[in-house]
């Protein structure tokens, strides 16, 4: 049986402090940190790439990155996040032209691939490209900026892509992104989630292992999905 895994965002951290901030989160608790790429074309928006990733190695990191492409064209720029250091590499289906090909070339390279969707996006994409899918994230706020709330519509979706990894019988990740804090994770796990995402809710509380710790109180009543 998998664990829950909580992933901050480090798009809510100090970039100031980014080391000891990365540092600081996975000491208190933090299963992985999250990267969210956005380059001002897909997503109205600007943030960070590679570099990011290649300083938080050496800097010492060695939790898992997990790096969220919201970038088109994509194909280009993943051999520079497999050369960063990224351990999950997720993008949006209309971000390429050749879907398989992209999930194989970031499976050729020894990560593992993931699959966004935006909350209008269907989930067709996944027919036939599910034996190549480690993750499937669903965004529950539309992309390209941290602190906004949940989209509750997203829940339905959640449980639509549990009903696909089940009958996929494949290990896949259900990861959601948006809007995840203390009030919402346990609606989120209770949709068929195991991996969550939250950005300012836990970089903009004052005490990271305690907010850490409540996200995890609420899960521990909800039994999670294989």
């Amino acid at each position: 049986m998998k664990d829950y895994l909580i992933a901050p965002s480090i798009l809510g951290a100090d970039f100031a402090r980014l080391g000891e901030e990365t540092a600081t989160v996975l000491a208190a608790g933090a299963d992985m940190l999250h990267i969210d790429v956005m380059d001002n074309h897909y997503v109205p928006n600007l943030t960070m790439g590679p570099m990011i990733c290649t300083a938080l190695r050496n800097y010492g990191i060695q939790a898992p990155l997990d790096v969220h492409l919201m970038v088109q064209p994509v194909d280009r720029i993943i051999g520079d996040f497999i050369e960063a250091g990224a351990s999950y590499i997720s993008f949006h289906p209309d971000a390429t032209i050749h879907l398989d090909r992209t999930l194989q070339q970031i499976k050729d390279a020894g990560c593992k691939a993931g699959l966004a969707f935006n909350p209008g996006s269907s989930l067709d994409a996944l027919k036939y490209v599910i034996d190549k899918v480690d993750m499937i994230l669903l965004m529950s706020v539309n992309p390209g900026f941290g602190g906004q709330s949940f989209i509750g519509s997203v829940l339905p979706k959640l449980r639509e892509a549990r009903s696909i990894i089940e009958k996929s019988g494949r290990n896949i990740r259900l990861e959601v992104d948006g809007g995840i804090s203390v009030e919402t994770i346990r609606a989120v796990a209770l949709a068929g989630a195991d991996t969550f995402v939250a950005g300012s809710a836990i970089f903009n509380s004052s005490n990271y292992q305690q907010t850490i710790s409540q996200m995890r109180k609420q899960l521990s009543a909800v039994p999670i999905k294989k």
